[in-house]
């Protein structure tokens, strides 16, 4: 149909909105797709919702193409079944948790795997009726602490979620298999670069997750790959770990002064020093002190042992901890606990272990996989202002088990054995994962196999960002003057814009309109009498249609004006040949 500017829900924006930190945020507000609510909350407007309605049908036809049937759940949802998983705890503070008039507990969706599962419980009890696929494409909710960026870190937020239930492991590959495949086609038919990355598996376990990344500097994530293949999130990548070294024969360790020594920079100098010859960072081993706080509320105290060329990764560390809360260490955390020295910290002594759990402070100690039994290292002595040298894992100290939390970086060998990373950034877009049993065994969803006997259920899990997908589309679809849709998620196909005052243009404008109407494209129309040529070529800029007629000028003539909003070029042709020229 046509639809008519003259009388359509729009105002655009001459100047950027203060909050907008991105190009996406900016220019969608601008053209009038959205309008903030509140912090990461939007108010969908009619050309925002046409964009996304197009995504959705995408996304839809593919689902369908894969076998899956659509559902929807409520957002408000009830405690018990979050309860019952272990989530009404494990997220944290990361939901909206609420209660009605009667004080019973309800939460705000942030996911429906609890929702999906009991559905089908309810519904099915037989091998017969497996495989089964079925997905919804509803609101999510996150109480993120800190909101930005429009619609690529928002706290509701439009997701399509879609399960797999199998009663075998093959079937179930087959089922993530269908489910992946479906993904590329939908990101390749958006137009979306993506990156197939191996992930964490999380909590719930599960055989397989696999993320699809779209590869921007932008991204919220850092991925690695390597120039043969391999792909994974820094929180799912493996370090090589070196093969276990021979102790005989090794010095025994040595306590140094090391006055003025608490960082790593200012140990190395020292050290070269004392022991005479070259010392580099990857030498010494840096001791991390933090504070995990666990789902019940209580605080302790992890050390982790990585070489002193590395940092920390907060992610990795979330991931190793997961799911306790972690943090630095702060001063009142030493101050409890007087044996660990600040700057000095190490996990020997003369007199015993220091880290540990059967050590003199009782803490745990976890070591980075590089720290292999027969490594040597410089290292705190436990002592103001004392190091020691040729500390020796695995005859000198051990761990309580080993963490992957150390940073990766470019150059380090990947695990498939493909040759050296590189870092990337990316941003997240969609997420296939092989739940496994978790759900099932938790909800108690069962069916009879061919013999007769009740087994548990096993599941994947599907997401694509919808929203955020949205947003990226508009990152990477602009110019200095306004959006540029692809074709395939455009609010309209072709804009019809009638110039100047004349009424032949108008009268043009309006056959023309029809005709593509006719032919069957969503046309949208400025046909507005008292509006300047210059405004309306700014909004027609402004809002991104990939196609434009301008009809003014040439009208007598009978003439029009084709304008690609993408190439930016413009060719004067007949009216009656504006139909089959933007059929090419």
């Amino acid at each position: 149909m046509v639809t008519r500017l003259s009388n359509f829900f729009l105002r655009t924006l001459r100047e950027d909105p203060s909050d907008a930190e991105v190009t996406s945020h900016r220019l969608l507000v601008r053209a009038g797709y959205i309008r903030r609510a509140a912090p990461g909350i939007f108010t969908w407007l009619p050309l925002g919702l046409r964009v996304k309605a197009r995504i959705e049908a995408i996304i839809r036809e593919e689902m369908s193409r894969a076998g899956a049937f659509e559902v929807h759940f409520p957002a408000l949802l009830p405690r018990d079944p979050y309860e019952a998983s272990g989530r009404w705890t494990s997220y944290g503070e990361g939901i909206f948790r609420l209660q009605d008039r009667k004080g019973a507990d309800y939460l705000l969706a942030p996911t429906h795997e609890e929702m999906f599962t009991l559905l089908v419980k309810d519904l099915y009890s037989s091998y017969k009726d497996l495989p089964l696929a079925i997905y919804q494409i509803q609101d999510k909710y996150r109480d993120e602490a800190r909101p930005r960026a429009g619609l690529l870190r928002g706290r509701e937020f439009t997701m399509k979620d879609a399960y797999s239930f199998d009663y075998t492991d093959e079937g179930l590959e087959k089922s993530y298999q269908a489910q992946r495949d479906a993904y590329e086609r939908i990101f390749q038919r958006l137009g979306l670069e993506y990156a197939i990355v191996a992930a964490d598996n999380g909590l719930m376990g599960g055989a397989r997750s696999e993320e699809f990344l779209h590869p921007t500097p932008v991204g919220e994530d850092t991925f690695v790959r390597s120039a043969a293949g391999y792909a994974a999130n820094v929180e799912a990548f493996v370090t090589v770990a070196p093969e276990p070294r021979s102790i005989e024969g090794l010095p025994a360790p040595v306590i140094f002064d090391s006055p003025d020594t608490p960082t790593i920079e200012t140990l190395v100098r020292h050290a070269a020093t004392v022991l005479d010859g070259e010392v580099t960072a990857a030498d010494t081993l840096k001791n991390v002190v933090l504070a995990l706080t666990h789902l019940d509320g209580t605080r302790e105290l992890v050390v982790v042992g990585i070489p002193g060329d590395r940092d920390v990764d907060d992610k990795r560390a979330e991931v190793a901890f997961a799911p306790a809360a972690v943090e630095p260490a702060t001063p009142e955390d030493f101050a409890r606990h007087p044996l660990l020295v600040k700057g000095y910290i190490g996990p020997w002594s003369e007199e015993g272990a220091i880290l540990g759990e059967e050590s003199a402070t009782g803490i745990r100690y976890f070591l980075d996989p590089r720290v292999v039994e027969g490594t040597s290292w410089i290292t705190g002595a436990n002592i103001d202002q004392k190091h020691v040298h040729s500390l020796v894992a695995g005859r000198d100290f051990a761990g309580d088990g080993f963490v992957e939390v150390a940073n990766v970086r470019a150059g380090d060998p990947a695990p498939d054995g493909s040759g050296p990373v590189e870092l990337a950034r990316g941003m997240e877009i969609g997420h296939v994962f092989q739940l496994g049993r978790y759900f099932a065994e938790t909800l108690g969803l069962k069916v009879l196999d061919e013999n007769g006997k009740q087994v548990t259920v096993t599941m994947g899990s599907y997401g694509i960002g919808v929203t955020r997908i949205l947003a990226i589309l508009a990152e990477l679809n602009n110019d200095d003057k306004g959006l540029i849709w692809p074709a395939s998620v455009a609010p309209f196909d072709v804009q019809v814009v009638a110039t100047g005052r004349d009424a032949l243009a108008f009268e043009l404008a309006e056959r023309v309109a029809a005709q593509l109407e006719d032919s069957g494209r969503d046309v949208l129309y400025d046909d507005r009498p008292k509006v300047s040529p210059g405004v309306k070529f700014a909004d027609a800029e402004l809002v991104g249609v990939p196609k434009i007629v301008i009809v003014g000028r040439g009208a007598a003539e009978g003439q029009v004006e084709l304008w690609d909003r993408r190439t930016g070029e413009r060719e004067v042709v007949p009216a009656e040949e504006v139909v089959a020229r933007l059929a090419v």
